[in-house]
């Protein structure tokens, strides 16, 4: 028998969570069935969960996809060594927000709309999500600190105040996008400018 190598499992891995992706985008968490993702993948039943047991390990690799693009950002945004704005930061972080809810694909902004939701009533979505969100956070508070140390951020203020309020706003831009439809990055960033300087 073949020796599978890892490019073909890291690839096998790859499509059945682009068909979740795109699964959970036409149907909503909630309504997507591990049959579902069979059938979309194209793979066996015994394939698919020969990697993952269940919808929440699904929505797991799906939200790790997205964020993995994200830490890639922040890697990004902390290498660069110049000075560091916590309005900077938020301002590149929602242009990326759009470059990956516009890839290809589908947009994953819309399971992570549906994944907060289902978040709520599923333990075990909870307890992804909030590892996930809590490693993003922690993003935002590196910049908080950073920009203390450049002197850009008010040393008296607790970082971890500013972290909350940074993070809490992406989901503001997200939910503002999917649903009233009217926000983009250039008015969402015109508006921070502003609030930040009241």
């Amino acid at each position: 028998m073949p020796k599978v190598t890892e490019e073909h499992r890291l690839a096998r891995r790859a499509q059945i969570v682009a068909a979740a992706r795109t699964c959970v985008i036409e149907d909503g968490f909630h309504k997507t069935t591990m049959a579902d993702v069979i059938r979309a993948s194209g793979l066996s039943a015994g394939a698919v969960y020969g990697y993952f047991k269940s919808k929440e390990e699904i929505v797991a690799a799906i939200a790790e996809d997205a964020l993995s693009t994200v830490d890639e950002l922040f890697d990004h945004i902390l290498d660069t060594g110049a000075p560091l704005t916590p309005l900077a930061a938020m301002e590149a972080t929602i242009e990326h927000v759009v470059t990956i809810a516009e890839a290809p694909g589908g947009d994953v902004t819309r399971v992570g709309i549906q994944a907060w939701s289902e978040s709520l009533r599923n333990e075990a979505i909870r307890a992804v999500a909030k590892g996930k969100y809590v490693r993003l956070r922690g993003h935002f508070l590196e910049i908080a600190r950073r920009a203390q140390a450049d002197g850009t951020l008010d040393p008296d203020v607790d970082p971890e105040c500013v972290a909350q309020v940074m993070f809490g706003m992406i989901p503001g831009f997200i939910l503002q996008r999917l649903i009233i439809g009217d926000v983009t990055p250039a008015s969402y960033q015109a508006g921070l400018r502003a609030l930040l300087r009241s």
